[in-house]
């Protein structure tokens, strides 16, 4: 059993009353935010050149934080459990925690234990549990900074947190959790619902409702639900009519904390959340920060959110390197793209699991949705301009297995999970909204929806540009990692041998 005693120095951010320096701004849109296709013209020789400075392959320091190989206040010592040695700990304070290598370690109460073995179906606990449970269950409970590639079970993390520090006889809320979309506050709901199916506990979602069942927030009753789970945007709203009281939060966890604390994401709202929690509960709340990536800007500002916090980095080279195999496929036009996925990934990948396709905007998910439905192939297609109850109902029948391919655009990159996906096909590459550049993080997001939990799973980025392959090659020097071509994409046996070669036939 491996010790962490890898002291940090103390940092001097804290929340408390600071007023934001950052004024409230319209949410930057991304690629799925266009109603029209904007694919040509972004292709199109008339798009703006790159610059020397973009060639440049030499790695920075972002490159080397993408990938898990963080700078932080005193070099992280791995722990010696040789099966935990790709994770790396840092803590804070003179506490000295003992990574649990079954959960009774953590003196859980008897029916949470339940619901991780009975409902569950856990054995023991995950890689990052062993080591982030006794961090977050171990007085005096300090903030944490987890980054952990997607699929390590990050989400058993916080949301044992949630469940061990609730009081079941109490009815107000003792823990809130912030998700940046709907879909994902409803699938964490759904798992704490299920591990604390023994404990009485129970789980309210602040999410954005569909007009025919909306309820005005003055006629709501407050919440009595000791958990709540949801979006910033409705949390302000509860938060601001009263009717969700704060005084007495214990723990305040954000799941995907890159994207709700970047600027471009959800950072004013989760400011002025915190603030209000710090406030009101006296400063005692313990708040987690979770996700599987975190670029130079969160980080920065992360001493504003959680001060004197134990860290916990996962290499991501396990995720990008090892447990996926992914492909570049090069295809002539957009014709032979659709082509691609329907005669050659198609004719060996719908007999091993399930798929997401990837695409850019709105109008590209209903193309090729209504491409490979008049092939026969039967497929789904979500995103953001479709009713939310619409959405709700595609995702389930995706995740009960009535569908097995299913479209769409960046709304699913982030925390989605779906066990039996084994095939993730980027139909267009991820870029940055209004750039040449990749956007690799969402690239990352991506392709961790495929292989969940150490299963085997394959990507295939198909390219029709020039363009396309610059946007590849900037990727793999990103990540410092050679994707390897399909060498036909005619030749059905080069995609039967790339399935093969990942495991999956």
């Amino acid at each position: 059993m491996a010790e962490t005693t890898t002291k940090k120095e103390e940092t001097n951010g804290s929340v408390g009353t600071e007023e934001p320096t950052v004024k409230n701004e319209e949410k930057k849109k991304s690629w799925a935010d266009e109603v029209e296709d904007d694919q040509d013209e972004a292709t199109s020789s008339s798009a703006p050149a790159v610059t020397s400075q973009e060639e440049k392959s030499e790695p920075s320091e972002e490159v080397k934080e993408q990938l898990g190989e963080l700078s932080l206040s005193e070099e992280p010592a791995p722990l010696n459990d040789p099966d935990d040695a790709n994770i790396q700990a840092v803590t804070s304070g003179d506490t000295v925690y003992t990574s649990a290598v079954t959960f009774e370690e953590l003196n859980l109460s008897e029916e949470l234990l339940k619901g991780l073995y009975v409902e569950m179906g856990f054995s023991r606990p995950s890689k990052i549990q062993a080591v982030t449970l006794p961090m977050i269950l171990t007085p005096p409970y300090k903030d944490l900074v987890a980054q952990a590639h997607n699929g390590s079970g990050k989400t058993t993390c916080f949301v044992l947190g949630m469940l061990s520090c609730v009081d079941p006889k109490k009815k107000i809320p003792q823990a809130l959790c912030l998700c940046p979309t709907r879909e994902l506050a409803l699938q964490n709901r759904a798992v704490l619902q299920r591990m604390g199916k023994f404990t009485g506990i129970t789980c309210m979602c602040a999410i954005p409702e569909e007009s025919s069942s909306f309820v005005p927030i003055i006629k709501r009753p407050p919440v009595t639900d000791q958990v709540v789970i949801g979006t910033p945007g409705t949390i302000k709203k509860w938060l601001s009519t009263k009717k969700l009281v704060t005084r007495d939060i214990k723990i305040l966890v954000f799941d995907e904390a890159d994207h709700m604390l970047a600027e471009d994401g959800f950072k004013d709202d989760s400011e002025r959340i915190i603030r209000e929690i710090q406030r009101s509960s006296g400063g005692g709340c313990q708040v987690l920060l979770f996700s599987a990536t975190f670029n130079e800007l969160v980080k920065a500002f992360i001493p504003r959110v959680v001060r004197d916090a134990n860290e916990i980095y996962v290499k991501k080279e396990e995720l990008t390197l090892e447990k996926l195999k992914q492909y570049k496929v090069w295809c002539p036009d957009e014709l032979a793209k659709i082509e691609v996925i329907r005669d050659r990934i198609f004719e060996f990948g719908q007999k091993v699991g399930q798929t997401i396709i990837f695409v850019r905007t709105r109008e590209s998910t209903k193309m090729l949705q209504s491409a490979l439905t008049k092939e026969g192939y039967e497929c789904t297609a979500i995103q953001g301009a479709l009713k939310q109850e619409d959405r709700d109902k595609i995702i389930q029948e995706f995740k009960d297995g009535f569908t097995k391919v299913l479209i769409t655009t960046d709304l699913l990159a982030r925390g989605f999970d779906q066990a039996q996906v084994n095939l993730v096909i980027n139909y267009d590459l991820p870029i940055k909204y209004g750039t040449r550049e990749p956007d690799c993080e969402v690239y990352l997001h991506r392709i961790g929806r495929a292989g969940r939990f150490g299963r085997k799973g394959a990507v295939f980025n198909l390219m029709s540009t020039e363009w396309d392959k610059k946007i590849m090659e900037k990727i793999e020097n990103h990540f410092q990692h050679f994707i390897p071509e399909v060498p036909s994409w005619k030749n059905e046996e080069h995609f039967e041998n790339a399935l093969k070669e990942a495991g999956l036939l």
